[in-house]
């Protein structure tokens, strides 16, 4: 049994404001299951699948407080790429952050909502990603995290060490998973976080039972309304483990 990577979810004051600027800045369709949940994937995309990881975006009442804990990469092609990107983005109402990065030859920025996101220089490592290079998520422990989340889903490893580690789709596309280490602690619920599927014909309660063999947590609230399982990795973030699709 396994599961792989579908989609991230965003919390959101006004989701479909929030859906709005996500799907000019990535080029994707906007849709929506209900009221209060707007989602993103790639136009003709077959969800769910490993070219990308799609973004569900979902109305909270609760403010943003401090750094994301999980954010996204953005790729690009060329430094006149890199440069009509930001420009773009902060017409669609993207500003500058600073989350304490220095120089560096990215670009720093955040959405509407203040959800920080990285604009990458061109790197080789992307250029058949699509335009989401990396999902990011900081942590304590790279090395944990690449044992837990390798084990948890069938992406491939592709390399770890004291201070990052990466993961992409077995099947070699889409973007990467990459965990990077920050002196930060983790505080509150995360305000963006990973959704994981088993694959057909698996069977929910019996991943998660794995899941929690391999160190995932339960957060410690009553789930008895919904029909996905939440969980939380070694590290405390949280994760949706959906029904197998």
């Amino acid at each position: 049994m396994a599961t792989r990577l579908v989609q991230i979810t965003m919390k959101a004051r006004d989701d479909a404001a929030l859906g709005r600027f996500w799907a000019q800045a990535l080029g994707w369709g906007v849709d929506s299951e209900g009221p209060g949940v707007t989602n993103l994937e790639p136009l003709g995309f077959a969800y769910p699948g490993p070219t990308a990881v799609c973004v569900d975006i979902v109305a909270r009442p609760e403010p943003k407080t401090g750094k994301n804990r999980v954010h996204l990469d953005l790729a690009t092609t060329s430094a006149a790429h890199h440069a009509e990107l930001v420009a773009r983005l902060t017409e669609l109402g993207a500003t500058p952050a600073d989350v304490g990065q220095g120089e560096v030859p990215w670009t720093v920025m955040a959405d509407p909502e203040g959800n920080e996101f990285c604009v990458l220089e061109p790197r080789p490592l992307y250029r058949d990603t699509g335009p989401v290079a990396a999902v990011v998520v900081d942590c304590a422990d790279p090395r944990e995290m690449a044992r837990f989340w390798g084990a948890a889903m069938d992406w491939t490893v592709h390399e770890v060490t004291d201070d990052s580690a990466t993961m992409r789709s077995a099947q070699g596309v889409g973007p990467y998973l990459e965990f990077v280490r920050t002196p930060e602690a983790k505080n509150g619920w995360n305000r963006v976080h990973l959704d994981v599927r088993p694959y057909p014909g698996g069977d929910l309660a019996q991943e998660a039972e794995r899941l929690r063999g391999l160190g995932a947590t339960d957060p410690g609230f009553d789930q008895s309304a919904l029909h996905w399982t939440v969980l939380a990795d070694p590290e405390g973030n949280e994760f949706c483990l959906l029904t197998a699709r």
